[in-house]
């Protein structure tokens, strides 16, 4: 059986809006293994948003416990976080979040650039990676000179550029038309084919319909989990 890369055990995110104790997530169980291709669904109000910065690092449980890869990050320390972040999780968002005044080359390395690796080697890897995602025609562009889709294409590119345990799309196609979505779709599908763990978190049963798993959110709860 395929090791397990995301274990979340009675998870709960609780806020204190007001006096009163919001209950944004509230024991949530579930594991993700190598090689899964998860998508995570749930109307406004879910939960689903704050599941995806649990999964993502950005925000701690409030309870219950989170192992990435193997490492529970549940009360790690900010730095301790980012670093496990920055060596596990690749993302991938709905804006793209490329930084305007770098190239697409610059904007793939980036990630190796914080992890020390050296400038050859970024390079190198940075442009296996655009042609994996057929963008290596754009190199020396800026992001303001791409089209959404294209843009999208080096954000997937960026978001592999550290071999990441999970790759984890935020809406990846909310900004782009319905033939630039069925391509980047399609990109997931090759790297799930390829081997590669992914969740995308969506509202469009389109998109939840490329995953072969599927989780459901409602009331900060499980509605479904098949993974």
């Amino acid at each position: 059986m395929a090791e397990e890369v995301v274990v979340l055990d009675d998870v709960r995110r609780h806020y204190n809006v007001g006096g009163e104790t919001v209950k944004a997530l509230d024991g949530v169980s579930f594991t993700i293994r190598k090689g899964q291709y998860v998508a995570i669904m749930g109307p406004s109000g879910s939960g689903k948003s704050t599941l995806l910065n649990i999964l993502g690092c950005l925000d701690r449980p409030t309870s219950g416990t989170y192992r990435l890869n193997g490492t529970d990050v549940s009360h790690m320390s900010d730095d301790a976080l980012s670093d496990h972040r920055l060596k596990n999780l690749g993302f991938v968002f709905q804006s793209f979040h490329l930084i305007p005044q770098l190239t697409v080359l610059d904007n793939i390395e980036m990630p190796m650039f914080y992890l020390g690796v050296p400038k050859a080697e970024r390079t190198r890897r940075a442009k296996e990676l655009a042609a994996r995602v057929e963008i290596d025609h754009r190199l020396s562009h800026l992001p303001s000179e791409l089209s959404g889709g294209q843009r999208q294409r080096v954000a997937v590119a960026r978001a592999l550029a550290n071999d990441p345990a999970v790759l984890l799309a935020d809406e990846p196609t909310g900004n782009l038309d319905s033939k630039t979505s069925v391509q980047i779709m399609n990109i997931f599908q090759e790297l799930y084919e390829q081997g590669k763990t992914i969740i995308v978190v969506t509202h469009e049963p389109d998109i939840d319909a490329y995953a072969k798993s599927h989780i459901v959110v409602k009331d900060g709860c499980l509605l479904k989990y098949d993974v």
